[in-house]
């Protein structure tokens, strides 16, 4: 075991070496997997970002059943708890009329004028949120059978704008998988034509090292690590890129954050992240290098 590994490293700093001599040539095929890289990494972090924009707008799914003048606040908690025993319902709120209208006094500045009033003119209201499980047909069967009660006299509830986001937002992440595939297809793609080059202008060498008895896989050895070296350097510059893009993007989103008064910001790659992001350049390396090498090395053998 330890002849393997000590064989596995000289060749693989070797294959490093080789890189380095060849510094344009390397930059250039590194750079490109970097970029094919950094595109899908970067699209994920900008449906994470949205994802975490609309994370808050579960209350954007809730139902507001303004119930009819006269029903008393008793009957009205007797409502909400015979609604929160559904199976589509996840929780009920009661907001009585005098809560309303405190509410309204203090965020509307019209302090004053309520006071004028001789009777408070809310009706008390139901805050009704379906539950997780709920689908479109079941969200607006629930809304029709809400309106439809003796005690409701209008069911308010605005959630397409929200739907359509969120599928637009699984719409944007089935792309980037599908897109992600077809870039990694590429990098393998790319890394397999550098290899299968290299092959070429090596084969003097590689038959000489058949000549004297070497196998294929000790043949093919060196440019394996070439492939994972490829694959390590460009998942590294992607990574970076990635970190130098989001800085740079950073200015504009605190400015818009400050705009429109959110906490939007902009969220980075994670630690598990980045190693997954080098980790998938050096398995597609791999992959690519490995094809290269065992379709072209059993055509060399020496004469």
């Amino acid at each position: 075991m330890i002849n393997w590994l000590l064989r596995h490293a000289g060749t693989s700093a070797g294959s490093f070496v080789r890189l380095v001599r060849q510094p344009f040539a390397s930059l250039m095929i590194i750079l490109v997997i970097a970029v094919t890289l950094a595109i899908p990494a970067s699209l994920n972090l900008v449906v994470r970002a949205a994802q975490s924009v609309s994370s808050g707008w579960e209350n954007a799914l809730d139902f507001s059943v303004y119930l009819r003048r006269d029903i008393a606040e008793p009957d009205a908690g007797k409502l909400a708890q015979l609604i929160g025993q559904r199976a589509d319902v996840a929780s009920v709120r009661l907001i009585t009329a005098n809560e309303a209208l405190a509410e309204f006094r203090a965020q509307s500045g019209f302090g004053a004028a309520l006071d004028q009033l001789s009777e408070n003119p809310l009706p008390h209201t139901l805050v009704v949120r379906p539950s997780a499980a709920s689908t479109s047909a079941s969200i607006i069967l629930l809304q029709e059978e809400l309106g439809n009660l003796p005690e409701a006299d209008i069911v308010q509830v605005d959630t397409e704008w929200v739907q359509r986001f969120h599928a637009i937002l699984d719409i944007v992440r089935r792309a980037i998988v599908i897109g992600g595939s077809l870039l990694g297809v590429a990098i393998i793609v790319i890394i397999g034509n550098t290899i299968r080059l290299d092959i070429q202008n090596r084969r003097e060498e590689i038959e000489v090292t058949k000549l004297i008895g070497a196998s294929n896989a000790f043949v093919r050895r060196p440019f394996l690590w070439s492939g994972i070296w490829y694959g390590l350097l460009g998942g590294l510059m992607a990574v970076g890129l990635v970190y130098y893009g989001l800085y740079l993007l950073a200015p504009s989103v605190s400015r818009l954050a400050g705009l429109y008064q959110s906490g939007v910001s902009v969220t980075s790659l994670s630690l598990n992240e980045a190693l997954a992001v080098i980790g998938i350049g050096m398995a597609l390396g791999l992959i690519g290098s490995w094809f290269a090498a065992a379709r072209h090395m059993r055509r060399i053998e020496p004469r």
